[in-house]
């Protein structure tokens, strides 16, 4: 079985593949602090308590990292405590069959090419993913595949972080759809504010970007993910498809380029 490992500044969300199937699957906290050691102690914790599997079922590790200093300790972990697994660890050098079309392609965040690929293997392109996470991303495919670009917009939860420390009347709320998008209390204004302000966000460089993408905008297809996409999956037009998987399922792709299938 193949475990996948996508390292995200705020949340890390693991995923354990049998074939092309996700069978099973976590979330947790990322800590730059943790070690090597530790991180294998969480991993194995959490293999160990499922009944799905045991810690001699995986046969291969497929991991992406925004953070540099967690890549540091997943790459020690791998070596220290799966050093017979194959692993893949996307980083330049690595095959992705993703072409990075911008400026300076060593910017680009290793999860942005691994969701591309996805995507285009998942929907074809053009294509367009936005991913929920920290920072909300918007990235473009091609027709050809090939990564052409993006944007960068702070992330949900960055904004209520924010309107909470410098609005001296402004507290952090639980984000949920409002009754009315006219609210009658402030913690529905804010949700209102957030789930009907992010939707028109993606609305709009959506459908800018697909004018850039494709003479025939309708042909892009726009694709989800993330953990806060549920927020506004109801409340964005633009958005065609929800894929809470698209990371991994990237990871597992680039693993089968780079070492072959597993199961």
């Amino acid at each position: 079985m193949l475990l996948t490992i996508d390292v995200g500044n705020t949340q890390t969300v693991l995923g354990l593949f049998e074939g092309e199937e996700v069978i099973e699957h976590w979330r947790i906290n990322t800590d730059p602090r943790r070690t090597a050691d530790e991180i294998a102690v969480v991993l194995q914790g959490l293999v160990q308590q499922s009944p799905l599997l045991a810690d001699s079922d995986i046969s291969g590790i497929a991991l992406c990292s925004t953070v540099p200093s967690v890549l540091h300790e997943m790459r020690e972990m791998c070596r220290r405590y799966y050093g017979d697994v194959p692993a893949v660890i996307v980083e330049p050098g690595v095959k992705t069959g993703v072409p990075v079309r911008m400026d300076n392609p060593k910017e680009v965040g290793a999860d942005r090419i691994v969701n591309s690929l996805a995507a285009v293997h998942l929907h074809g392109g053009p294509a367009v993913v936005v991913d929920f996470g920290t920072a909300t991303t918007f990235d473009a495919v091609s027709s050809k595949g090939e990564y052409v670009g993006g944007a960068i917009a702070p992330g949900i939860e960055i904004s209520i972080d924010a309107l909470s420390v410098r609005g001296a009347q402004l507290h952090k709320i639980e984000l949920q759809r409002p009754r009315n998008v006219i609210a009658k209390n402030t913690v529905e204004a804010l949700q209102s504010g957030l789930i009907y302000g992010f939707a028109g966000q993606v609305d709009g460089i959506v459908d800018r970007m697909s004018a850039e993408l494709a003479d025939d905008p309708d042909a892009v297809t726009v694709i989800a993910t993330g953990g806060l996409a549920p927020l506004v999956l109801d409340e964005a037009r633009t958005i065609d498809h929800y894929e809470p998987w698209l990371t991994l399922v990237g990871l597992r792709l680039i693993y089968e380029r780079n070492i072959g299938t597993t199961s």
